[in-house]
């Protein structure tokens, strides 16, 4: 496990405007974030390269955008409204509440009484809600709390336009919602939540092929966003504890600081549950036809799923270092430069010098032409600038000094090995392009 503390990466994200608390003027709201402007750009950057690595590199996966309130018959077919269910305990002293399977002895976590606990109970984990004007049991709907089932109901969409051949995947990003019992650690238990998702449809027997396939593109993934290989391991979901539509499943988890190993994503063999289900419950024909004139069929459906909170919570994990610097500590983000929320940082020497902050702004607006993602940065001694973006992950700063001004060239410093280099104006573009390789 690393040595890095989670409350470390929890200061580190507020301190610097990754991730703030949900309502936090107003207490907060549990299970509930907010990502800042760096940590939006940084769960952006995760998804574009999700979707660049598992949709628009492949020409078999076609990528919707469904609700997230739909027609309560979907959860009824799908089995949600029956078993989406967590084990629930009530201490009958504090009356605060649990998931019973994630306490390991009878001493209440919250008031240290032994023996309180009531017995287990089903809790479902949707979010109820209603539709129109009207609440009573002819309005009552669920926010999502998968992203399948939309694939699964516009399917039938999907084949009667585009009518693909098998095998194809239907692939989405969006977020879900699950009335956690008891949220917790940061963004890694929460109540609404983002995944990246897709349904790969293909014939039953062809299942194990398929789902080693994609076992193998997820590690592959991993590899692709920096996470290293000694803090992933997989783990074969026994019968017992599988979801009530899968016949195999195996859970991806990631060596977190102070959690230790726990789940970021899975990969489940779904079978034809759900499209046989959904054609029983609403009357539509879901058979492939194949183009060669064979019977029609229903396809079985290989499901990786990607927590995106948990993978950004992994990426800012695997990325946090430490090292010394002028016989002094220096925390750092070593983000992969993909990823880095801000690639290029621009510094004016001195802020008070308008012939340098003249030059400084020109390069600037070069800069983010080119690259977008780049800051401004003239708060403090270049000390400072320089240790404020290596804590945010910043690859590179370029500084425009008194210097510049004579010999038209800027300093560039890079994150990692705090090494600077002088470089022409005219170079600084094809030199950071190669650097960042892009």
């Amino acid at each position: 496990m690393s040595s890095v503390k989670l409350e470390e990466i929890v200061s580190l994200c507020k301190r610097r405007g990754f991730i703030y608390q949900g309502s936090e003027i107003y207490g907060g709201l549990a299970g509930t974030w907010d990502y800042g402007p760096l940590g939006a750009q940084l769960k952006r950057n995760i998804i574009d390269e999700w979707l660049n690595y598992f949709v628009d590199s492949r020409d078999d996966i076609y990528l919707i955008d469904s609700a997230i309130i739909m027609n309560p018959k979907v959860w009824q077919a799908s089995g949600h409204v029956d078993t989406f269910t967590d084990p629930l305990v009530e201490c009958n002293n504090c009356h605060n509440r649990f998931r019973a399977d994630k306490i390991d002895t009878s001493k209440c976590p919250s008031c240290g009484k032994e023996n309180t606990f009531g017995e287990p109970r089903k809790f479902n984990l949707m979010f109820k809600t209603n539709v129109g004007p009207l609440e009573d049991d002819n309005s009552l709907t669920y926010l999502r709390p998968e992203l399948a089932q939309g694939m699964f109901v516009d399917y039938k969409n999907i084949i009667d336009t585009f009518y693909p051949d098998l095998p194809f995947g239907i692939a989405q990003v969006g977020r879900a919602f699950r009335n956690e019992i008891a949220p917790r650690d940061f963004i890694f238990r929460v109540r609404e939540l983002e995944l990246m998702e897709f349904e790969y449809f293909i014939h039953e027997s062809e299942w194990e092929d398929y789902f080693e396939k994609w076992r193998n593109e997820i590690h592959g993934w991993c590899e692709r966003i920096g996470l290293d290989k000694d803090r992933i391991k997989e783990v074969e979901v026994s019968e017992e504890d599988r979801a009530h539509y899968s016949k195999r499943t195996i859970d991806f988890y990631y060596d977190f600081p102070t959690l230790g190993f726990d789940e970021i994503g899975g990969l489940a063999y779904r079978t034809d549950f759900d499209l046989k289900n959904h054609q029983d419950k609403s009357g539509k024909n879901l058979e492939y036809r194949p183009k060669d004139g064979k019977e029609a069929f229903i396809p079985h459906v290989i499901e990786p799923t990607f927590g995106v909170d948990r993978y950004l919570l992994a990426v800012l994990a695997n990325s946090y270092k430490a090292d010394e610097v002028n016989g002094e500590t220096r925390n750092y983000l070593q983000l992969p430069k993909h990823l880095a929320p801000i690639k290029v940082a621009v510094f004016p020497l001195l802020k008070n010098k308008p012939e340098l902050t003249d030059k400084a702004r020109e390069i600037y607006k070069t800069l983010r032409e080119e690259f977008g993602q780049v800051a401004w940065d003239d708060n403090g001694n270049i000390g400072k600038r320089y240790r404020r973006q290596d804590e945010i992950g910043t690859p590179y700063c370029v500084t425009i000094d008194f210097e510049t001004l004579q010999d038209n060239c800027v300093t560039l410093r890079d994150r990692d090995t705090t090494t600077q280099q002088r470089v022409p104006i005219e170079q600084i573009i094809d030199t950071l392009k190669s650097s960042l390789q892009i």
